[in-house]
């Protein structure tokens, strides 16, 4: 299988040393990064890699997804919002006025 650094724009992981990216132990990394800088050609090639199932949990298990990706991702896989952990903890953290 081609090492990951070949696979995506080096931009996506920016931060971190590409010779180090392990298919299994950076997966959720690797799956946050694609679906919140890439592009539907990624997410393709991101699904040759990880099945459909590996993809939704880690998406679902992240801490953080901006709103657009979130509401993208919600969307492409037809999962609703409050299945993942960064909406929930999202509405808990939101403070509400009551005018």
């Amino acid at each position: 299988m081609a090492e990951i650094r070949n696979m995506f724009d080096r931009s996506y992981f920016w931060d971190i040393d590409p010779v180090k990216l392990d298919i299994s132990k950076s997966k959720q990394l690797i799956i946050g990064r694609i679906f919140s800088m890439g592009n539907l050609t990624d997410i393709r090639q991101l699904m040759t890699i990880y099945s459909k199932k590996e993809i939704e949990e880690s998406l679902c298990d992240l801490n953080y997804l901006d709103d657009k990706t979130l509401n993208f991702t919600s969307l492409f896989f037809g999962i609703p919002k409050s299945r993942f952990k960064c909406y929930i903890k999202k509405q808990s953290t939101q403070t509400h006025w009551n005018y």
